[in-house]
C-alpha cells in the first residue's frame, strides 16, 4: 500500500496553511512556492478540501485560504479522505472479490491493516503536526543520553 502524491501534498499543504494560522488568509501561490507543489494541483486539492469544510476561501485583495475548523479537530485522515485518497492495502479495494470473485486467503490481514492505518491517521491531528514542525524549526529536541542512565545504575547498585 502506498499513499500517493495527492495525499502527501494535501497533508503538506494543510500543515503549511496551519502553521500560518492567525496571520490572515494564505494564498496558494505562497504555499506553492514554499512547498514546491504545482499551483494548479493545489487549486484542485483545495477545491476538495473546501468542499469537505476543512478550509475556507477568502476572495479579493488579501484573499486566500484559512482553516475552517480548529486544527486540533482536523485529523490527517480527514485530509486524506477529503482529497479522495484511498487508504486500502487490499487487492480488491475492499470488495472481497480478490480471487475468482471470492475473498482471498489474506484479505482479512490487509483489511485489518487498513483499519489500523486509518485509526493511526485519525489519531494524528493537524495541531500535532504543526507543533512538531515548530519544535523542529526552533531546534528544540529532547536528548536522552543512555550513558548517563548506565552511570546512575552503576552508582546506585555499588
Amino acid at each position: 500500500m502506498r499513499l500517493t502524491t495527492k495525499g502527501r501534498f494535501a497533508v503538506t499543504a494543510m500543515v503549511d496553511l496551519a502553521m500560518r494560522h492567525g496571520s490572515g488568509p494564505v494564498t496558494l501561490a505562497e504555499i506553492s512556492s514554499r512547498q514546491k507543489i504545482s499551483l494548479s494541483y493545489l487549486e484542485q486539492l483545495f477545491g476538495k478540501l473546501r468542499r469537505h469544510q476543512l478550509v475556507e476561501s477568502v476572495r479579493g485583495p488579501g484573499g486566500g485560504y484559512c482553516l475552517a475548523r480548529n486544527m486540533a479537530e482536523i485529523s490527517v485522515a480527514d485530509i486524506i479522505v477529503a482529497v479522495d485518497e484511498p487508504i486500502d492495502a487490499t487487492q480488491c479495494g475492499g470488495k472481497e472479490n480478490c480471487r475468482d470473485d471470492q475473498k482471498c486467503i489474506t484479505h482479512d490481514l490487509w483489511a485489518t491493516l487498513n483499519d489500523r492505518i486509518f485509526d493511526y491517521l485519525e489519531a494524528v491531528s493537524l495541531r500535532k503536526l504543526v507543533d512538531d514542525q515548530k519544535t523542529k524549526e526552533v531546534g528544540v529536541t529532547q536528548v536522552h543520553d543512555m550513558r548517563d542512565a548506565a552511570v546512575k545504575r552503576v552508582a546506585v547498585s555499588a
